[in-house]
């Protein structure tokens, strides 16, 4: 079963979800209707950033946590956390792809 799977059937028990992928996934992810999806530009396989780097991960896990405050069950709120450029962007800085706003 897929994370995009788990992720629906775990929304219908109330529970919410919040994906976390790279952006090879994202159109995929997005065909299949989550809820919530944070998109990194990292690369496959390492979505919370590069190994070791302790302040990236918290940083997109804070960004995947202050989405699960979103409720978003129509269609997919995908939100691509911008790229990793030190002291540039705040740690909560994600671009809603469907908008195209960014939002703290």
């Amino acid at each position: 079963m897929s994370v995009g799977h788990v992720a629906r059937l775990l929304e219908e028990a109330g529970i919410a979800t919040v994906i976390v992928a790279v952006e090879a996934f994202r159109l995929r992810l997005e065909s299949m209707s989550v809820p919530r999806l944070l998109v990194t530009p990292h690369p496959m396989g390492r979505p919370l950033g590069p190994p070791g780097d302790h302040a990236r991960h918290r940083e997109v896990l804070r960004a995947a946590l202050g989405l699960l405050g979103r409720e978003e069950r129509s269609e997919t709120a995908a939100y691509r956390l911008l790229p990793m450029i030190p002291n540039a962007f705040p740690a909560y800085t994600f671009r809603n792809t469907a908008s195209g706003r960014s939002s703290p």
